[in-house]
Order: structure tokens, then C-alpha cells, then sequence
């Protein structure tokens, strides 16, 4: 039983902290039309943030500056948005494929860096750790695993709060406007370009906290944790899910990490053995099938975005000038 329970605790606290990169994502995508094909290069930037930050003194390297551990992440945190800030600058006009190509670089870049930067990074065998907030505390490991998942949860819970009171306020009718028509949106007097570098550095500086987060529970980060069948995931745990709705976000990651651990559990219980050593190009294959299967029976997602009660808000809401007829 305990087991059970154990393997639970970890498949949910991966889940989670893929759900809050998710989360970023649905912000970028979702809300404002910005394709990030680069989430991996944010995602790194948090892991290996708060272990430069919060790890122990490095005497072959620099960093490991041991900060509190409150302190670290949220350096983490705005290391990302830092990194997002000076991507989103160069990128963020442009459309579509062009900036899904462009991240996608920063991306690659960003992880032939940290493979040979060696003196920073620790090159190709990556940064160890620190000891994990409150882990001398509590000695038992099923039980500190316990209470990491909890605080994973309460940080999914946070991003949650915070982006549907973000998209229920007048920014974020100013997001769904530039995602919609940026002509009308410039003819209101508002910046789009502006607009989507403020959503694209909000939404890095997420994906910067799940993967300080990633690296806390590891209390390792490698180049090969940065691969780009991350962002492939995210991606589809979004598409799953129903861009535009923070809930559809959140039950994508559970709803695709479950079918990814699932299906490599599968394989290695039930298929031959010749047949195991395809199993990570089967599992691509399955989720790929996954999400054919959910566009041709839900193309907008599992939970599609709520746009009818946005309409209702936005033309029943007074404004200047106009009277209300009861």
C-alpha cells in the first residue's frame, strides 16, 4: 500500500509542476496567440537558476551561492522572465510560424550552452543540488515526498488564482483583443507589441518556476532533462486539455503525463523484449495519437475556452455613454 501511494505522490508531483508550465503556456497561447515553440529555454533558465542560486559553494564552477531557498526560487523566477524579456523583445513582432521558429532557436541555443558551458553548468553532467526546503526536518523520505507534493500543489493552486483573475480582468479582455484582431485592438489606442511581451514574460516567468520546482524535487538538472520532447509534451498537454482554459490546462498535463508513464509501464510489463528497446519511439506514437484522437472528437480540448460568458460579461458591462435597458 504504501508503494501505491508513494508511486502516486511522485506521478502527481511531476504532473503537477508540468501543469504549471502548462499553465504559462495557456497564457502565452491560450489567451494571446503566441506561439512559443521555445518552453524548454524558460523551463531551464528556473532549473538551473535555483540550483546555481541555492546550491552549495562549487569549488571547479561559479555559482552555488547557497540563498535561502525562498530566495533562490524566486531568482529563479526572474531569470526567466529576464531571459523571456530579452527573447520577447527580438521576437515577439513577429507571427505566428516565424516566432515559433525563433523560439525553437533560443531553445536549441540555450541547450548547446548549458551542455558545453561547463564552468557555469557543469557542461554534460549537469549541476547537483541542495538539500530540499525543510528536508532535515522531516528525516522520513515517504513522508518529506508528501509534503512536497503539497507544496506543488499550493504553488499550481497560486497560478491558477493569478491568471483567472489576470484573464477576468481588463487586461485580460486586452489579451483575447490582440489575440483576435490586433487592427481594432491598435485603433483603440492600445500597444499590441507591448500587450505580448508583457504576456510572453509573465507566461516565461511560470514555466521559470516549474522547472525551479523540477530541479528542487531532483535536486539535479542536467541538459538532457531540457530536451525538446518537453516542449512537445507541454504542447500536447495543452492541446488535450483546451487552450484558453486554465482548467483544460491542468487536466491535459494529468490527462497526457498519465498516458505517457502509463503506456512506458505498459511496454515494459507486457511487450517483448525485442519491442522494449523501440518503447520511447512507441510512446511518441501514442501521444501523438492522443492528440489526433481528441481533435477529431474535441478539437478545441477536452474543457475549450468559456467564451460565451465573456461575451455575456463584456456586453452587459456599462460603459461610458451608454444607457442600460432593464
Amino acid at each position: 500500500m504504501i508503494g501505491i501511494i508513494s508511486y502516486l505522490t511522485f506521478f502527481l508531483t511531476i504532473a503537477f509542476i508540468l501543469a504549471i508550465a502548462v499553465l504559462g503556456l495557456n497564457l502565452q497561447w491560450g489567451f494571446t496567440g503566441l506561439f512559443n515553440g521555445g518552453i524548454v529555454a524558460f523551463f531551464g533558465a528556473g532549473a538551473y537558476g535555483i540550483v546555481l542560486l541555492g546550491g552549495p559553494p562549487r569549488v571547479d564552477g561559479l555559482g552555488g551561492f547557497a540563498l535561502p531557498y525562498p530566495v533562490a526560487l524566486i531568482g529563479a523566477i526572474l531569470l526567466a522572465g529576464a531571459l523571456a524579456l530579452l527573447v520577447g523583445l527580438a521576437t515577439t513582432r513577429l507571427r505566428h510560424d516565424y516566432l515559433a521558429i525563433a523560439t525553437f532557436g533560443v531553445a536549441i541555443a540555450l541547450e548547446t550552452v548549458v551542455r558545453n558551458a561547463e564552468y557555469l553548468t557543469g557542461g554534460a553532467k549537469g549541476l547537483r543540488g541542495f538539500e530540499r526546503p525543510f528536508e532535515a526536518m522531516i528525516a522520513d523520505p515517504f513522508y518529506y515526498n508528501l509534503f512536497f507534493l503539497l507544496i506543488v500543489f499550493m504553488c499550481v493552486c497560486a497560478v491558477y488564482w493569478f491568471l483567472e483573475t489576470l484573464v477576468r480582468s481588463p487586461f485580460g479582455r486586452l489579451l483575447r483583443a490582440v489575440r483576435e484582431n490586433e487592427r481594432a485592438a491598435r485603433s483603440l489606442g492600445k500597444s499590441p507589441p507591448a500587450i505580448r511581451l508583457t504576456s510572453f514574460v509573465l507566461g516565461a516567468m511560470i514555466m521559470g518556476l516549474s522547472g525551479a520546482l523540477y530541479a528542487t524535487f531532483y535536486a539535479f538538472i542536467s541538459p538532457q532533462d531540457l530536451a525538446p520532447i518537453l516542449t512537445f509534451q507541454i504542447w500536447a498537454m495543452l492541446i488535450v486539455g483546451g487552450s484558453g482554459n486554465n482548467q483544460g490546462a491542468i487536466i491535459g498535463a494529468l490527462v497526457v503525463w498519465g498516458s505517457w508513464v502509463g503506456s512506458g509501464w505498459l511496454l515494459t510489463a507486457v511487450a517483448p523484449q525485442d519491442i522494449q528497446l523501440y518503447a520511447g519511439s512507441i510512446q511518441y506514437i501514442l501521444i501523438g495519437s492522443i492528440i489526433v484522437l481528441t481533435l477529431l472528437a474535441r478539437p478545441k480540448g477536452l474543457l475549450p475556452e468559456k467564451l460565451s460568458q465573456m461575451r455575456y460579461t463584456m456586453q452587459h458591462s456599462p460603459t461610458p455613454g451608454r444607457r442600460h435597458e432593464t
